[in-house]
Formats: structure tokens, C-alpha cells, sequence
């Protein structure tokens, strides 16, 4: 690990020779003031990183000729730092977070850090990127056409479940995807996936209520979504039972905005009989 090879750097002042571990030592903590990113004389210059987690594992790790159980561990050590750097944004914003703020968190020193990521905006791509994809696989189990046979009551319930216990169990999305301050490269995705999410919605509305005019499906999913948005807001600045009562306004809000619109609209409003007791 990182931190036995800073303990080799210090005994390798020694003149008695030792075996070539074949790692380099972890650089040392404390080289100069934190802003954020790696000072001028980059910590971990020279040392080879850890094979990074998910980009071609075996391969990396065959052609280093380390075994494949090192990797693993740097895969560990990066969940470990973007843990700790998920609780620093959500305490001090991305703007107020620093990599030596994250280091001691995650119980580490900086230079360690340093083996893993560069600066904090690396550190804040990768997290915002493995977030994104976690958000996007919620969202793409809850829209799905199965739902969509639901009295529209368990409908909400099935899609909005899920899209708010994301949110809530993960506070750092929030952080990371709103704000002038985030890296641009977050910013883009996240722009892209609100796009995508928009047109979710406006896709799933329409193969529900069928015979509404296209404008007006349109103009329908854009009111549910910042509907959603709001409420969402307002959800997680609560905790407990407080959480749980937004959240059923949030479901009443809803159930009241597209209620009227399946029972004007004749093919749904024979369903909702269908499946009336």
C-alpha cells in the first residue's frame, strides 16, 4: 500500500542494500500550502499509480507485472478517497473542499492521495462521472413500460421511489451537478442528462396518456419534471419523518397534476376503471 512504501522510503537512507520492491515510495505530506491541486512539484512524481479501477484491470496489470491482488487494493484505496471526498463536498462545497480536507477524511496522508489523483478536480470528475452512472441506471429501472399498467397512485410510487432514496442516500450528486464552481467537464454531462432524463419523461407521458396532442405531452413533462425537481429539493433538506411528509407531498402534488389529465383522456380512464375494485 501506499503508506508501507513511504515507510521504505525512510529506511532506504540505510546504505545496507535491500530487495528492489519494485514500487516507489509514497511522496511526503505536508509539501507546501493545499489549494486544491497538487503543488508545483507533484507529490508521487516518478511513482507508478495503482492500475485505475474499471480501465482495462488485467491488462494494466500484466504489463506493470504487478499482481492482480495490487490491483484490488487500488481499487479499494480510490473507494475509500472519493468516500471521503463525497462527505467533504457535501460539508464544504465543491469550492470549499481540499484535497488535504479529503486525505483526512479518508484517513490518509496527502501524499497517498497523490498516488491516486492529482488535484481535486480529478478527484471530483471521477466521483461526479461513477455517480452519473449510478443515476443513470435508477432512473432507467424506473422508466420502464411495465409501470406504465399501474394505477397511476402505484405508478408514482414505483418511478419516484427510487429516484429520490438516490438522491437522499447520495448527497454529493446534488453538490456536484449544481453550481458555477464544478468542473465544466461534470457541468456537460450533466446538462446531457438532464436533456435525456427530459426526454424520459416526455416519452414515458406520452405511451401513458396516448391520446393527448404532442405539445401538450411536451409542455406536460416539462411541468412534471420541475414539479419533481422542486419537491426534490425540498425533500432532502428534511430528515425523518419530516422527509417522509414531503415526500408524500410530493407524490400528492403529482397524483393531483396528471389525475385529470388520465381521466379526460378516454383510453386511460377505461384502465383506471379496469383496475378499479
Amino acid at each position: 500500500m501506499p503508506e508501507d512504501r513511504a515507510e521504505e522510503a525512510a529506511t532506504s537512507r540505510s546504505t545496507a542494500p535491500r530487495e528492489d520492491t519494485g514500487t516507489s515510495p509514497a511522496p511526503e505530506a505536508g509539501t507546501g500550502a493545499d489549494t486544491g491541486t497538487s503543488p508545483a512539484s507533484e507529490p508521487g512524481a516518478g511513482a507508478e499509480p495503482e492500475p485505475e479501477a474499471g480501465t482495462g484491470a488485467a491488462a494494466k496489470a500484466a504489463a506493470t507485472g504487478r499482481p492482480r491482488r495490487r490491483q484490488a487494493r487500488g481499487e479499494a484505496r480510490i473507494a475509500q478517497l472519493l468516500e471521503a471526498a463525497a462527505g467533504v463536498f457535501c460539508a464544504s462545497g465543491y469550492n470549499g473542499a481540499s484535497t488535504n480536507a479529503i486525505a483526512r477524511e479518508a484517513g490518509v496522508s496527502p501524499g497517498t492521495l497523490y498516488q491516486f489523483f492529482p488535484n481535486k478536480e480529478a478527484i471530483a470528475i471521477e466521483l461526479g462521472e461513477r455517480l452519473m452512472h449510478r443515476w443513470q441506471e435508477t432512473y432507467g429501472a424506473a422508466f420502464v413500460a411495465d409501470h406504465l399498467e399501474l394505477p397511476l397512485t402505484e405508478m408514482l410510487d414505483t418511478v419516484l421511489d427510487p429516484l429520490i432514496a438516490f438522491n437522499c442516500e447520495n448527497p454529493a450528486f446534488a453538490v456536484l451537478t449544481h453550481g458555477s464552481d464544478i468542473p465544466g467537464v461534470i457541468s456537460h454531462e450533466h446538462d446531457a442528462l438532464h436533456a435525456t432524463m427530459l426526454t424520459r419523461t416526455e416519452r414515458l407521458l406520452g405511451t401513458y396518456l396516448p391520446e393527448l396532442p404532442a405539445e401538450l405531452v411536451t409542455r406536460t413533462a416539462e411541468m412534471a419534471f420541475v414539479i419533481f425537481k422542486g419537491g426534490l429539493d425540498l425533500i432532502m433538506e428534511r430528515e425523518g419523518a419530516d422527509r417522509e411528509a414531503y415526500t408524500r407531498e410530493l407524490k400528492t402534488a403529482m397524483y393531483r397534476y396528471l389525475e385529470p389529465l388520465a381521466r379526460n383522456t378516454p383510453g386511460r380512464a377505461a384502465a383506471a376503471a379496469a383496475n378499479t375494485p
